[in-house]
């Protein structure tokens, strides 16, 4: 018999398949070679069941029936990809052994582990664990195989990560909607993540600016010139600022302290996913999700970068060699210049800033594989350029300074100069044009800060014995700023760091290799954000809606701030850390939530209700329930249904307003046609949107396209054969006939195909 390899998705199984068996028959939803059968899934082919599949009266939101807790946890089949299960089923049937070879991670793990409870395979199981997809990786892989037990850690990590989100996410959505009438979704990490962009927001808001006024002076040595800043207290009498500034001007004064000392900058760290998707923030204005996606595609499909979805900066012993060919590779590349100016020895086991086994977990940092890049796409290819340059940045030598501080004294008065002068790029050559020139030209940083720095290339000196003259002085009117809001790269940083600002210094210790999420899901949680309406973009700008900040001030007026703050959810990441490295029980940490699961409910219990209008949404954006001849009340009468296991509303960028189905819930139109999404299409006040919005699913087809109502029946003929039936459209030079096309099955997206 055969051996059977499990891939999770089919891209990743196709360039296995390639590597282990060339000459195998390519069906559509496997391969077939002389010893492997080839096949994958397609994402998730299985979630956790709705609440409905344990007790029917779970379909209508009722406060009565909380907590809702599973005694075991029950899985279903994806309804989009169920044949695909089917065919590993039978399959399975036909071999003796199987290979686990999804991703290296723990929701890989947790993909596969769903697969075989389902199926109830009973094969022995080894598992592939690489982290790139070239051919030379694939094939030592294979050939240093795993055994699956030494991966059952991870798997209880999984398990206990999926099953304690759902007890959280429903029940605490469950609660808060049906107590407040309003559709309002929670969740273990999104709910702390949307409290850190609350908080800044009313930092900015509640900022009382102060004028002050800050004192710079031109002096000059003998033709030398340079530029000091008033030393004292922060003044903020005008007057008195213009009198220093005119009792100087024109003066004569003196050195009183010259310090000169040679300073280093290193190259900074390899990436993992949060610090790329940072700098793509940054540099591009890449949404988290956008450069996850795309990082994705260099890695699946392009595969010219390793695994991705890291939280490593550092590399291992066995990374080394291969970096050095990587680098080799590289010079017969358009890097071909930066690459024949490293230096292969500076990367070594022992450089700690590149090689720290210590600090890899499952995964090293991003690098470049030994595969040329072909054929990306300009936004795949500044992903990539950021990738290469900083590996090849620690190629290089450290960049060198000579770090200039001026202490000069004008008729009693202080002011202090401070010059960085360049002495060599080092590895700041790697840097894109403009920021490599940047570092050797002439120019400032710390502008808003009153001891600016300047930055010159040509050699700065001056005599600390001879005098100086002080040949102007200005003071200057400044305000102080408040913090900024977040970006996405900001913010990432802020999720990532969360722990970190705790009051508690054992929290804060235990806490600091844990943030809020893993950076593998953080894109997910902002886009997530967005979906259910609790936070808009304006620009690279972050801001709260109406609905946000109300959520907010809801959930902690309950007194359950836990679920606002870093703490709960950073100790989950650790604890799930530890349990899949058998340092902690998977049943002492469910117990755990439960118990917290059932204090929630008991505090929103009590909770008094609010005005739906805080939510700044309209009455009909309440969820709607069945009552027996009354009003149902916030803890007898609150009904919906949502396909999702921890959604709480119909896709809000849709509509927050659902149609209620005769029973009272939100009644299912169609499956979602997002290839491995496994949601329901369900109808909103503008639109239909997916129930699985809060994965990140962004179908929606809105109600009005072209001046046509999309109605039910042209929105299955949209589904189901992908066009209407032809249509007339009013235009203002005539009538036009043609049909409207879904021209991509991820978002909705729709064209008007005018017919002869």
């Amino acid at each position: 018999m055969k051996t059977l390899v499990i891939a999770e998705k089919p891209d990743m199984g196709r360039t296995i398949a390639a590597v282990i068996e060339p000459k195998a028959k390519n069906n559509r939803s496997f391969i077939e070679g002389e010893r492997y059968i080839i096949t994958w899934a397609i994402g998730h082919l299985l979630g956790l069941a709705e609440p409905d599949a344990y007790d029917d009266r779970y379909k209508r939101w009722n406060f009565g029936d909380l907590p809702i807790m599973p005694d075991v946890f029950r899985i279903v089949p994806n309804p989009n990809t169920k044949d695909q299960l089917k065919t590993i089923g039978e399959l399975s049937r036909r071999c003796d052994a199987i290979i686990n070879a999804c991703d290296a991670a723990r929701e890989g793990q947790y993909i596969f582990a769903l697969i075989q409870q389902q199926l109830n395979l009973t094969q022995p199981v080894k598992r592939l664990w690489i982290s790139d997809l070239t051919s030379e990786s694939i094939a030592k892989g294979f050939a240093e195989l795993y055994e699956a037990s030494e991966f059952e850690n991870l798997t209880l990590a999984a398990r206990a990560r999926s099953e304690a989100d759902w007890l959280i996410g429903m029940n605490a959505t469950r609660a808060f909607t049906t107590k407040h009438r309003t559709l309002l979704s929670v969740g273990r990490v999104q709910t702390p993540v949307l409290a850190l962009i609350y908080d800044r927001q009313k930092e900015i808001e509640n900022f009382d600016s102060l004028t002050y006024y800050e004192i710079k002076a031109e002096f000059d040595q003998e033709g030398r010139k340079y530029a000091g800043t008033w030393q004292g207290d922060r003044l903020t009498d005008g007057e008195k600022a213009v009198g220093i500034a005119d009792k100087v001007r024109g003066q004569s004064g003196r050195i009183t302290e010259y310090e000169v000392k040679e300073t280093k900058e290193y190259p900074y760290k390899l990436y993992d996913l949060t610090l790329l998707q940072r700098e793509a923030n940054a540099k591009y204005g890449y949404s988290a999700k956008k450069t996850l996606d795309l990082a994705q595609a260099l890695y699946e499909r392009h595969k010219v970068i390793s695994y991705p979805r890291t939280s490593s900066n550092y590399v291992t012993e066995q990374n080394i060699d291969g970096m050095h060919k990587v680098l080799h590779m590289l010079k017969s590349t358009p890097y071909q210049a930066l690459a024949e100016g490293g230096n292969p020895r500076l990367v070594h086991v022992g450089n700690k800033s590149v090689c720290n086994p210590t600090k890899v977990e499952d995964h090293h940092a991003i690098l470049p594989t030994l595969k040329r890049a072909g054929g990306l796409s300009k936004e795949e290819q500044n992903i990539y350029d950021l990738v290469i340059r900083r590996f090849l940045s620690h190629f290089y030598p450290p960049a060198e300074y000579k770090q200039h501080t001026v202490l000069t004294e004008v008729e009693g008065e202080t002011f202090k100069t401070n010059v960085k002068e360049l002495l060599s790029l080092g590895w700041k050559v790697c840097l894109p044009g403009d920021e490599g020139s940047k570092s050797s030209g002439r120019g400032k940083k710390k502008e808003d800060e009153e001891d600016t720095e300047e930055l010159v290339s040509e050699p700065f000196q001056i005599d600390r014995d001879k005098p100086v003259k002080c040949v102007d002085a200005q003071a200057k009117e400044k305000a102080t700023q408040p913090p900024k809001h977040y970006t996405e790269g900001t913010l990432l940083k802020a999720m990532e760091s969360a722990g970190k600002h705790l009051e508690n210094e054992e929290l804060r210790d235990a806490m600091k290799d844990a943030g809020l999420g893993t950076p593998a899901t953080r894109a997910a949680t902002i886009e997530r954000l967005k979906n259910v309406g609790y936070i808009t973009m304006q620009g690279k700008k972050i801001t709260v809606t109406q609905k946000g900040k109300t959520a907010i001030e809801l959930i902690r007026r309950a007194g359950v701030e836990l679920l606002t703050s870093p703490e709960m959810t950073g100790q989950w990441e650790r604890r799930l850390y530890q349990i899949s490295k058998g340092e902690a029980a998977r049943e002492k940490f469910m117990d755990n939530v439960r118990r917290f699961t059932v204090s929630i409910i008991d505090k929103v219990r009590s909770q008094q209700k609010v005005d739906a209008s805080l939510f700044g949404t309209e009455d009909n954006d309440k969820p709607k329930g069945k009552s027996s001849g009354r009003a149902s009340s916030a803890g007898s009468g609150q009904r919906a249904k949502t396909a999702n296991s921890s959604s709480a509303a119909v896709k809000d960028k849709a509509g927050a307003s659902a149609k209620t189905a005769p029973s009272g819930g939100l009644q299912p139109l169609a499956a979602c046609p997002r290839e491995g999404c496994g949601g329901q299409i369900i109808e909103g006040r503008k639109g239909f949107g997916c129930t699985h919005y809060k994965q990140g699913c962004g179908f929606v087809i809105w109600k009005e396209f072209a001046g046509k109502k999309i109605s039910p029946t042209m929105l299955n003929a949209l589904l189901d054969k992908g066009q209407t039936q032809v249509l007339t459209f009013k235009q203002a030079d005539g009538d036009v006939k043609g049909r409207i096309l879904l021209t991509d099955r991820n978002t909705g997206k729709l064209e008007l195909q005018p017919t002869e």
